[in-house]
C-alpha cells in the first residue's frame, strides 16, 4: 500500500495514528471509534477499502513466508532497532 501514498498524506496518516493512540487511553468514546473507522477507510487499512479502492494485493504462489528473526537470549533485544526516516 505504501506506494499508493503520496507525501502529502504523510501528516493524514500521523493524525490517524494520534487518534488511534487516543482511543487507547480513552476505550469506548463512539466519535473517536468512527473518526478513526473514517481515516482507515480513506487509507485503504483494510481489505474490503482496499477493494473498493481497486487496489491489487500482489500473490506470489510458492512463495514461502520467512519466519521473524529470532534475538539469541544473550543478546539485547534492543540491538536490532534503527532509526527509520
Amino acid at each position: 500500500m505504501a506506494p499508493e501514498f503520496l507525501d502529502v498524506d504523510r501528516f493524514a496518516l500521523y493524525r490517524l495514528a494520534h487518534l488511534v493512540d487516543l482511543a487507547h487511553w480513552c476505550p469506548g468514546d463512539i466519535k473517536l471509534e468512527a473518526e478513526i473507522a473514517r481515516q482507515e477507510q480513506r487509507f485503504g487499512l483494510t481489505p474490503l477499502d482496499r477493494r473498493r479502492l481497486q487496489w491489487e494485493v500482489k500473490r506470489v504462489e510458492g512463495e514461502k513466508r520467512k519466519p521473524p528473526s529470532a534475538v539469541p537470549s544473550d543478546t539485547d533485544p534492543r540491538s536490532v532497532l534503527r532509526a527509520v526516516k
